[in-house]
């Protein structure tokens, strides 16, 4: 049988349990603009009750807080995750495109871009058209010319120092991964110092998940939790949990454990006019590469890895050929050979001076290659790559590569920065090619054979590159001396076969690019050694000192349409222009849509985890009631008390 003061328990237990649900909702209240946190709930359960002999069998005891624990749908965290990892890729790319877009600008006076300065260079060479002998007309040329060398010039070392900051991000980026990692599995194992004992760790639970939306941002990540099971009772629950995080399949935390990222800086280059030093991504323990191009793979890392690398797949892939003996020995040692490439214009190629190819699946690395060029066309018929000394691979292994398709540094499908540098060069190397091909068929104002207009510089030596190309070969077409096209390379007889070969180290136009490129010191030293006219057969007339028909000629190089894509040279760079605007809005309407779709599923997760201060005001007001109830139920019971101990028997 109950105790006579037995009602006096069960109110008392009513008062704890709403004193507690106050204090849960003045936390949650507390909390409201607190980032990450979830709003807490207090569960209760009623006692058990206790048998007694009356015909009602049994008399509750009373109510019992059981525990407080937190709201959240980890389901709507798995897809914010999933959604994260998009908003943090085009985000991290708008930035940087953003930038890049604003170096090919053109606002004229304020900010003179290409088509102002091209056009002004154009505008200088029709006026020497009737002032050809003038040395000041020349002058107000070549110093128009020396701006168009300034832009080019000027727009490579601002590319290279935006791909020198996006890789430095790099490293930043992979530090804070590890500092999110280490500090994930460091609340995993405060999480079950708690929870093994019976606790509910809900402050750290939200930290560990405010750590994953930020983490999520950068890399695509999946997340497992699961129970530690008790081996000789599966049904008995220990209280711990084990919790992982994985990137690409791979485990990044393993529970109490994680495992560190680095990176290594690149010996060999993938494209032409990266800097030095680009980093590549590691798994510190086993130092097997990141793979930051997995399918699922999004985040602000991989759009780092997009704008710092690409080249909208403009690097050179072929299939690797053996040449008769099989052995694949070439005079500098091992090497790779591949013919018919998918880059056949040398004026496209973007290949480092010393770079990495790779073959069925495996790294190579040479130090030098040669192009060889078909003797009619100029288009790109071999490139044979020799492999550095270290990396000697045996004849049987060059056999099995035969028919392997070759790739050449990395082939990225976006248009990096690597894409822009690239298409400058082309430009530079086009234009210069043709306008450097129509100078050596004139002559200067002494009379002389007029030298390359536009050269480059060797950084190395710094020294200046002559261009003197192919071997000049002229022959009479019509009673009039005829030069054959200009390639790069010396003419080589091989058997049956002719074709022009180059290396990476020969004076060619390959060296020629946007960094490098230069007006011939030697005429913007001397006008008179610019050539107006051309070069004259032993029975035609000679010009006067104002002849102009190599100046038209340049002039025509506007327009030329089988040089450059969309039209003439001056339309070249406004397509450059355009990409780079569609790239930018692409990225803007990207984001904005995923933004969007971000706050639509941050308010359903709010929806459940969220503190709502309405909500929160009409708990306050319900658990105040109950805990006045509860009150109103002590002091009935203490005038009952009262008359029971003061009156009964008097």
């Amino acid at each position: 049988m109950p105790s006579t003061f037995f009602g006096l328990g069960v109110a008392s237990s009513g008062l704890n349990a709403f004193q507690a649900a106050v204090n849960v909702t003045a936390n949650n209240v507390a909390n409201v603009d607190t980032k990450g946190y979830s709003r807490q709930t207090l569960n209760k359960e009623a006692y058990g009750a206790m048998r007694v002999p009356q015909r009602y069998g049994s008399v509750g005891m009373g109510v019992n807080a059981i525990s407080v624990t937190r709201t959240r749908n980890q389901y709507y965290n798995q897809k914010y995750w999933k959604n994260q990892s998009n908003f943090g890729y085009y985000e991290q790319k708008l930035y940087y495109v953003s930038q890049m877009e604003e170096y090919f600008k053109d606002e004229k006076d304020v900010n003179p871009g290409f088509t102002t300065i091209f056009t002004s260079f154009n505008t200088a060479m029709d006026s020497l058209k009737t002032h050809a002998g003038d040395s000041s007309y020349r002058t107000q040329m070549i110093s128009e010319a020396e701006k168009l060398q300034q832009y080019f010039n000027h727009c490579a070392t601002e590319l290279e120092s935006l791909q020198r900051d996006i890789n430095d991000e790099v490293k930043t980026t992979v530090e804070f991964i590890n500092a999110s990692a280490q500090k994930i599995a460091l609340l995993n194992k405060q999480i079950n110092v708690i929870e093994i004992n019976g606790g509910y760790a809900n402050e750290l639970r939200d930290e560990r998940e405010l750590v994953l939306d930020e983490l999520s941002k950068i890399i695509n990540i999946e997340t497992e939790e699961y129970k530690v099971e008790n081996s000789n009772d599966p049904d008995k629950y220990l209280g711990g949990t084990v919790f992982n995080v994985k990137v690409n399949g791979q485990r990044l935390v393993d529970n109490f454990e994680y495992h560190e990222l680095t990176v290594t800086s690149r010996k060999y280059k993938h494209n032409q006019s990266d800097i030095d030093g680009l980093y590549d991504v590691t798994w510190k323990e086993t130092n097997t590469t990141f793979n930051v191009w997995g399918s699922n793979q999004k985040g602000s890392l991989r759009g780092l890895f997009e704008l710092r690398d690409g080249n909208d797949e403009m690097n050179v892939r072929g299939t690797v050929v053996i040449d008769a003996t099989g052995s694949g020995q070439g005079s500098n040692g091992d090497r790779f050979v591949i013919e018919y490439p998918n880059i056949t214009d040398p004026n496209l190629l973007s290949l480092p001076e010393r770079g990495a190819v790779t073959v069925d699946a495996t790294e190579y690395h040479y130090d030098s290659f040669e192009v060889q060029l078909n003797k009619d066309t100029g288009e790109i018929e071999r490139i044979i790559f020799d492999i550095v000394d270290d990396e000697t691979v045996s004849g049987t292994l060059l056999s099995k590569a035969g028919g392997k398709t070759l790739t050449a540094g990395s082939t990225v499908n976006f248009k990096g920065i690597p894409y822009y540098q690239n298409q400058m060069n082309t430009f530079v190397r086009s234009y210069s090619k043709e306008f450097n091909s129509l100078e050596k068929q004139s002559r200067d104002l002494y009379g002389n054979t007029a030298t390359a207009f536009f050269t480059a510089k060797d950084k190395t030596s710094n020294t200046v590159l002559k261009f003197s190309g192919s071997e000049d070969r002229k022959f009479m077409v019509d009673g009039k001396l005829v030069e054959e096209p200009e390639f790069d390379g010396v003419l080589v007889e091989d058997g049956d076969r002719s074709y022009y070969s180059y290396t990476s180290t020969s004076d060619c136009y390959y060296r020629m690019t946007a960094s490098t490129f230069l007006v011939n010191p030697d005429i913007s030293r001397d006008p008179k050694l610019f050539g107006a006219t051309k070069q004259v057969g032993p029975d035609e007339n000679e010009p006067g000192v104002d002849a102009y028909d190599i100046v038209e000629k340049i002039l025509d190089l506007q327009n030329k349409k089988d040089i450059f894509r969309s039209g003439g040279a001056a339309a070249y760079l406004e397509c450059i222009y355009a990409d780079i605007t569609v790239d930018t809005e692409e990225c803007r309407v990207f984001l904005l849509n995923y933004e969007e779709i971000q706050t639509a599923i941050d308010r359903q997760r709010k929806s459940e985890s969220g503190v709502d201060e309405d909500e929160e005001g009409l708990n306050l007001v319900k658990f105040q009631n109950a805990y006045n109830l509860n009150a109103k139920v002590i002091s009935t019971l203490t005038e009952m008390y009262d008359q029971l101990i003061l009156h009964t028997g008097a």
